[in-house]
């Protein structure tokens, strides 16, 4: 990929802002630049890790922008950031509630320079009620949410990564927040400030899940569902090599395929819905599956439509022919990482330049940003911006 200036992708044109944090804004940026926007990337003077241990080379999610280190407790780097503001679409704020406020980059401040912006807040509890300003990760807006609940064995919840509350209940919320308000300010030309809260989105994503457990379907049982790891007609089985393939023959056409391809469909089994016997239908499966290896099973199923799927692990998922086909893996700067996606008949997206360290454009970018080589010279000497080593 190209570590050219240039953009590509559909949203090219669009001024970004992103006050730098860790997991779901980065993230929310990156979906963005990926894209085409034209992202900027403010981050400390020194990194302290912001909390994390961090290999620059391997923090994806700051690819495809510069990165400009501005103190934001100094006056003048303040005043930096608000000029960068002037020419904004949009600025990603992942601070607690009320901290840019105490530094003078709040909505209000950020508005008066530039009234159509769009102030997209990334927020764990949201930024009002009881837990607003209280610490948390992933795990504990999926707990609050009823997402965490409802995943895992029946002994205890098992946290799904960090993908339902950190990228999918929030980046993911987020950006498509974003893109709402961007589309909304065109017409009205105004701007107006998104609390894109972890277990906001999280709530949302069960949605369907709500939805089943409402109508009696879906119990609050761990494992007893169809979609929790209880049908053995929707789980993951272990092979004869050790490997694991995915079975999710859930609709009738599909299961009757599904023991087509085992060789049961002239067994006496348990019929498909019968919760009670499912342990006994389980263990037919297993049994019959660990018999073969996976690459077995894909010759067997891979291209039908029993709903199946070897289970790919990171070293190995980029080397899938689908994959592969599809162009969903890309090698940037020797490291092997997901495409940039969704894809696009006519503006497909791109990765733009390989992660960043903070700071490393901070001259390059200003300047490209509209600030003048004398202003960046006399900034960078008063300290308000650059990194700062050691």
């Amino acid at each position: 990929m190209s570590n050219s200036s240039e953009r590509s992708g559909p949203l090219v044109g669009l001024k970004v802002v992103e006050l730098a944090g860790i997991g779901p804004g980065p993230f929310a940026a990156m979906l963005l630049a990926d894209l085409g926007a034209d992202v900027v990337r403010v981050d400390r003077p020194a990194d302290p890790g912001l909390g994390v241990p961090r290999g620059y080379e391997f923090d994806l999610a700051s690819r495809s922008r510069p990165s400009v280190a501005v103190d934001l407790k100094h006056p003048d780097g303040v005043e930096t950031v608000l000029k960068l503001v002037e020419s904004a679409d949009v600025l990603i704020e992942p601070f607690r509630p009320g901290v840019t406020e105490k530094l003078g980059l709040g909505p209000d401040d950020c508005m008066a320079r530039n009234p159509k912006l769009v102030y997209a807040r990334m927020t764990g509890f949201g930024g009002t009620g009881p837990l607003a300003k209280v610490a948390g990760h992933d795990i504990n807006y999926c707990a609050l949410s009823g997402a965490l609940h409802a995943i895992g064995p029946a002994e205890k919840p098992v946290p799904a990564l960090n993908l339902v509350g950190d990228y999918g209940g929030g980046a993911l919320y987020l950006a498509f927040g974003i893109m709402a308000a961007i589309y909304e300010a065109q017409r009205s030309g105004e701007g107006q400030v998104i609390d894109a809260g972890m277990v906001d989105g999280a709530a949302s994503l069960m949605i369907p899940i709500y939805g089943l457990h409402a109508s009696g379907y879906f119990s609050d049982e761990r494992s007893t569902n169809i979609l929790d790891g209880g049908a053995p007609f929707y789980d993951a089985f272990e092979c004869a090599d050790g490997k694991f393939v995915s079975i999710g023959s859930i609709e009738k056409k599909f299961y009757a395929l599904l023991l087509e391809k085992l060789g049961l469909e002239n067994e006496d089994l348990p019929d498909q819905m019968d919760r009670s016997r499912w342990p006994e239908l389980r263990a037919r499966f297993a049994e019959v599956i660990k018999g073969k290896t996976r690459d077995e099973w894909v010759a067997i199923m891979g291209d039908s439509d029993v709903c199946f799927a070897p289970i790919m692990s990171m070293s190995e998922a980029h080397t899938h022919p689908h994959n592969i086909a599809r162009e969903n893996f890309v090698e940037v700067a020797g490291v092997t990482q997901p495409a940039p996606a969704p894809k696009f008949s006519r503006t497909p997206g791109r990765i733009h330049s390989a992660p960043s360290k903070p700071g490393e454009h901070t001259e390059s970018a200003l300047e490209a940003w509209g600030l003048s080589a004398d202003d960046i010279t006399a900034l960078k000497a008063s300290g308000a911006v650059g990194r700062k080593e050691g």
